[in-house]
């Protein structure tokens, strides 16, 4: 009898393996909007921690790029779920594109813009005559819109210089902007990374003065998942998009409460930035979606309306979009399941940690 139960003993790895191979997973491909970052670390630790595979799906994901558009990728059928900035949607579909925004993971905008005290740039007013700095491709909507609220034309070089900014801070330290664009994950950091020459230390953000577009009054939604409302409208494909939205809100859940287990996720996928970047940026991720009143994913009707208005002002889109352009009921649905499972999709208590940033963001 013994050995009769060592053999049921060995077997049983090989026998749960077995069950696990034969289940049916579905295959599905996430676009992200640009390469390996924190940005996504909660969809990465939907993938590595099992929660997508636990809702019988099969995710692959996807690299951004700068040639990459996750509205092309999705049209063409070369990924069923993309992450994008909402104008940028909007956009593709006042050009005939049919995408709908099912989950607007994030609450608030990330965009500033930031310039050094010594240029006293306090206020939108105070970038007239200024060399101004903004990425293009859609980025630029919410400075442009600020500086028209207060007179500024940003197509007047009377007005102020604009200049096409590479995604990085380098014209601003090199002194060849006054005020640059930045995300508060990301550029923002990147200033902090660097050394003050006068100083020989690392830049503090007293050194800096920021406008943020949320006290502004336009900004606009950011990062969240869109499909192809053809595919969602397929037999059985809003099941699959609710178990999709299911396991990524319970990873970025997951990268709320455990920020030091997901960085390590994301460094071991090999970012460019290292490990106190990355660090810094999943703390202003956390920030942009915790806390999130109504659950994760779910949208803020008040803001939708700001990021449509600002899109009609910019010219970004014409009219209004249709009622079809988002959805929150398969994030509901989602939402519905975790909290059934004891999870808190609000964050009302998160709070966000002070971060140690290193040269070069190390």
């Amino acid at each position: 009898m013994r050995h009769i139960a060592l053999f049921l003993i060995l077997l049983l790895p090989f026998s749960q393996k077995t069950v696990a191979q034969e289940r049916t997973l579905v295959p599905l491909r996430l676009q992200l909007q640009w390469v390996t970052q924190a940005e996504f670390a909660g969809y990465y630790a939907a993938h590595d921690l099992g929660f997508y595979e636990a809702e019988s799906l099969d995710v692959t994901i996807l690299d951004g790029s700068v040639e990459i558009v996750p509205q092309q990728m999705v049209l063409a059928g070369a990924a069923e779920f993309a992450i994008g900035w909402v104008p940028k949607v909007l956009e593709a579909n006042e050009r005939g594109a049919n995408l709908v925004n099912i989950a607007q993971v994030s609450q608030r905008s990330a965009t500033r813009q930031v310039s050094f005290v010594d240029t006293g740039i306090e206020s939108v007013e105070d970038l007239r005559g200024m060399r101004v700095g903004a990425w293009g491709f859609g980025n630029e909507h919410e400075l442009f819109a600020a500086m028209r609220a207060v007179g500024i034309n940003p197509d007047n070089p009377d007005h102020v210089t604009i200049v096409q900014q590479p995604y990085d801070m380098s014209l601003l330290l090199n002194g060849e902007l006054d005020a640059a664009q930045a995300v508060t994950y990301n550029e923002y950091a990147q200033v902090l990374e660097a050394v003050n020459p006068d100083t020989g230390e690392l830049y503090q953000p007293e050194d800096l003065n920021v406008i943020d577009f949320n006290d502004v009054g336009t900004a606009m939604l950011q990062d969240h998942v869109f499909v192809n409302a053809d595919w969602l409208a397929q037999e059985g494909n809003e099941d699959i998009a609710v178990s999709f939205l299911k396991a990524s809100f319970r990873g970025w859940i997951h990268c709320r409460d455990y920020p030091d287990e997901c960085v390590e996720l994301v460094l071991d996928r090999g970012p460019t930035l290292g490990e106190s970047h990355q660090t810094w940026q999943l703390n202003e991720i956390n920030k942009l979606i915790w806390p999130s009143p109504a659950g994760i994913g779910i949208m803020d009707e008040d803001l939708w309306a700001q990021t449509v208005a600002v899109s009609i002002e910019g010219l970004v889109i014409s009219e209004e979009p249709g009622m079809g352009a988002y959805r929150s009921d398969l994030a509901q649905a989602a939402l519905d399941s975790l909290a059934t499972d004891g999870l808190d999709v609000t964050g009302d208590m998160w709070e966000p940690v002070e971060v140690m940033l290193r040269p070069g963001g190390e």
